[in-house]
C-alpha cells in the first residue's frame, strides 16, 4: 500500500502523517526529512539542495526522484509507504508511476489536506519548529509553546526555518499552487484523489482522513 500525503506548506502534513503512520503500520518518508539529512552534510550536494531551500525554492526534480527512489528501495518501504512532500510536481509523479509500474507497483491513494492560502499565511509565519524533533510544530500565536523557545515535548530549541519568513513563505506558496496544485488534477483523472477540509482542528482532519483512506482501500489499509 503506497500512499501519497498532498499539501501545501502549512498544511499540516507532518502532524497528519504521524497519525496515518500509527493507524497503517506504513513508514512515513518525508521530503522534509531526506532533505534535512543531506543538509547536515558538508558536501557540493548539500551546498546545492541548500541554495533552493534556503529560498524557499522546490528542489530540482531529477534530484528529488534520486533521493526518493533509493529511499523506497530499502526494506521496511518495500510493502509500502506513505509519501510526504513527494511527488511535488507532474514529472515526479509520473517518474514515481513508471519506476513504481517496471516493478509491479502502484500509488493506491492519495489524500489532499486542503487549506487556504490566507489561512496557509498566517500558519507559515508565525510557526516554530522544534530543533530536536522536527515533528513538534509551535505557532507563535495559534500554539504557542509553555515557555518561549522550548518545545513542550522534549525540551528542545524552538527555531523559525529560514523558510518561514513571510516573504519565503509567500514564495513557496506561489511555487505549491503553480506547480504542485496540478497534482490534484493528476490523481483524480486516476481516481486516487480525496480531499480532506484541513482548516479544521487537527483531530477533526485525522479522523477525515483515516475515512477517507478506509473508503478508498475498502477498510484494508486501517
Amino acid at each position: 500500500m503506497y500512499i501519497v500525503l498532498l499539501g501545501a506548506p502549512g498544511a499540516g502534513k507532518g502532524t497528519q502523517g504521524e497519525t496515518l503512520m500509527r493507524e497503517t503500520g506504513l513508514p512515513q518518508i518525508s521530503s522534509g526529512d531526506l532533505f534535512r539529512a543531506v543538509l547536515k552534510q558538508q558536501s557540493e550536494l548539500a551546498d546545492l539542495v541548500r541554495s533552493y531551500y534556503d529560498k524557499g525554492l522546490l528542489v530540482p526534480d531529477d534530484l528529488t526522484i534520486r533521493m526518493f527512489l533509493e529511499r523506497l528501495a530499502e526494506q521496511d518501504a518495500a510493502q509500502g509507504a506513505m509519501l510526504d512532500g513527494f511527488p511535488r510536481t507532474l514529472p515526479q509523479a509520473e517518474a514515481l508511476d513508471a519506476a513504481f509500474g517496471a516493478q509491479g507497483k502502484r500509488i493506491d491513494v492519495a489524500l489532499y489536506i486542503e487549506v487556504s492560502e490566507p489561512e496557509l499565511m498566517i500558519r507559515l509565519a508565525g510557526r516554530l519548529i522544534c530543533r530536536a524533533n522536527g515533528l513538534h510544530v509551535y505557532h507563535e500565536v495559534t500554539k504557542p509553546p509553555k515557555v518561549a523557545g522550548v518545545c513542550d515535548e522534549c525540551g528542545g530549541e524552538l527555531y523559525q526555518r529560514s523558510d518561514d519568513t513571510a516573504e519565503a513563505a509567500s514564495e513557496r506558496l506561489k511555487v505549491f499552487f503553480a506547480q504542485t496544485r496540478p497534482l490534484v488534477d493528476y490523481f483524480t483523472a486516476q481516481g486516487k484523489l480525496r480531499r480532506v477540509n484541513g482548516e479544521q482542528a487537527p483531530a477533526a482532519v485525522g479522523v477525515e482522513l483515516l475515512a477517507a483512506l478506509r473508503e478508498m482501500t475498502d477498510g484494508s489499509a486501517v
